[in-house]
């Protein structure tokens, strides 16, 4: 079976085209030029601001010309992550997809059903002429992934409805009414570079096989983050033999939680076995930790060739205890929703820049704008402690929950009436652009929710085929009962 063989088809059709062009977040061009297409073959209104997000309207349907506007908003751009030995280029290949069972995966690669199934359904409703709706506009946001840079941009009159669904969440039968804002928190260190020593002998160390994932949505579940496992081996051997630190690299996306990361090191002879046996216990402790949600780990040493230079000892050593020292994963649960992560922190990316330096990107979140700023300043003051030089992003507000909105308690009917159950009314810790939609447009009406997807923002990243068929009948009844104005 086939993606195009799914059901409903209007949707995997539309969805199966997205897969087809490429769109990593800051170059989405090759997707824009796909929204433009798409409208002038099918005479749909269109109109595009300074940086590059899309508007499309469509008129009401007969009948349906008293109900007011309904925004429908996804984002175009998508995570791009593939697994090591997978040879894909994000900027040109299409994403090939495999149905598995009852779930749609990519091979080796991220899917971007974030927020690619989105983009479809939408692109679905404007295609229709059997659907019924009020009027329509449906927005495509760039670069949601890396900066909302989209969502920031977004100028005041750009669109008219005061009703907002917002497309790109990951838990079927779930209505989202608010999410968490974030903060990215960059370090830089500078360090000294020395001549290796010929009289050592020089070995890669790897973790590898963790799962990876969303580091909003997933960040509760206590997935292993390769960039925490290998400082905490280094930690552990460089109180146990002296070793130069050549290399380091973990990690990718601010937003995702670190699969993989490497480090190659110079010991002497006479302290490799000792290492390796460290290595050996170090790993069966951490399979033990991770057995229940990371059980494919692995972390290998294996000789490599010698490099030129290292790290000098006093700037290693100044590295590998603040990495160690960084705070990682939930810092606080909500007191207002039960179950849902208040406040947590992700140890993302660690790499080599030029003139000797070497990077390391965090992300916090928060559901609240004080405990988000501290989290942020704590990371801060960890590198500020090493000697490092540290940096904010300008970050993002937070959705506040609205419990008396409108169109939350329509969902809340419509799918009851649908179903013969009730949604889960949730809020979720991962970020949505909906509240810098608020900073521009204060009267919206807004709700989030999409199909389930599982694994974001990693290769494992998969969408269950049977939920989107329910939340697309959902979303085809909510624009039915829109309440008139």
């Amino acid at each position: 079976m086939k993606i195009t063989d799914l059901k409903p088809e209007i949707v995997w059709k539309f969805f199966h085209q997205v897969t087809q062009v490429p769109r990593p977040s800051k170059k989405e061009g090759k997707m824009i030029e796909f929204l433009e297409s798409f409208a002038k073959q099918y005479k749909i209104a269109i109109k595009k601001d300074a940086v590059g997000n899309i508007l499309m309207s469509k008129p009401a349907t007969p009948g349906k010309e008293n109900l007011p506007t309904v925004v429908l908003q996804s984002h175009m751009d998508m995570v791009c992550e593939k697994n090591n030995g997978t040879a894909h280029d994000f900027d040109h290949d299409p994403i090939e997809t495999i149905v598995d069972g009852n779930w749609l995966r990519a091979n080796g690669t991220t899917l971007g059903a974030d927020n690619g199934i989105g983009v479809a359904a939408e692109l679905a409703i404007l295609a229709s002429d059997d659907i019924e709706h009020g009027p329509i506009e449906c927005l495509f946001t760039v670069d949601e992934e890396t900066g909302l840079t989209g969502a920031k941009a977004l100028e005041k009159g750009f669109m008219t409805g005061d009703i907002l669904l917002n497309l790109d969440s990951e838990d079927e039968g779930e209505i989202f009414m608010g999410c968490a804002g974030g903060k990215d928190t960059q370090a830089v260190f500078y360090y000294e570079p020395r001549d290796t020593n010929p009289n050592m002998q020089y070995f890669k160390i790897e973790v590898k096989g963790l799962n990876g994932g969303h580091s909003g949505g997933e960040i509760h579940k206590g997935l292993g983050n390769a960039n925490k496992i290998l400082v905490r081996y280094l930690y552990l051997l460089k109180n146990q033999a002296d070793f130069n630190l050549c290399f380091i690299h973990g990690g990718n996306l601010r937003n995702a939680i670190a699969r993989e990361a490497q480090a190659t090191i110079g010991l002497y002879p006479e302290e490799k076995e000792a290492a390796r046996i460290l290595l050996n216990h170090f790993t069966a402790d951490i399979e033990n930790e991770l057995k229940h949600v990371d059980p494919n780990v692995q972390i290998t040493m294996a000789s490599t060739d010698r490099p030129d230079k290292y790290i000098s000892d006093y700037d290693a050593e100044k590295l590998i205890l603040a990495l160690h020292a960084c705070p990682h994963g939930v810092i606080g649960m909500s007191h207002d929703i039960e179950g849902l992560v208040e406040t947590s922190t992700n140890l993302a990316s660690v790499k080599m820049g030029d003139d000797s330096t070497i990077i390391v990107g965090t992300s916090q979140r928060s559901s609240i704008e004080s405990c988000k700023n501290m989290i942020a300043n704590q990371v801060a003051s960890v590198f500020k402690l090493a000697g490092a030089q540290v940096t904010h992003g300008d970050g993002y507000p937070g959705w506040a929950p609205n419990p008396d909105s409108k169109i939350l308690k329509v969902a809340q009917e419509t799918y009851k009436r649908l179903f013969n159950k009730d949604a889960k009314i949730m809020a979720i810790h991962a970020g949505l652009e909906c509240g810098l939609f608020l900073e521009k447009y204060p009267n919206l009406d807004m709700i989030s929710f999409g199909p389930t997807l599982r694994d974001v923002h990693s290769p494992n990243e998969r969408i269950q085929i049977d939920t989107v068929g329910l939340w697309w009948s959902h979303l085809l009844e909510l624009l039915k009962n829109i309440p008139a104005k």
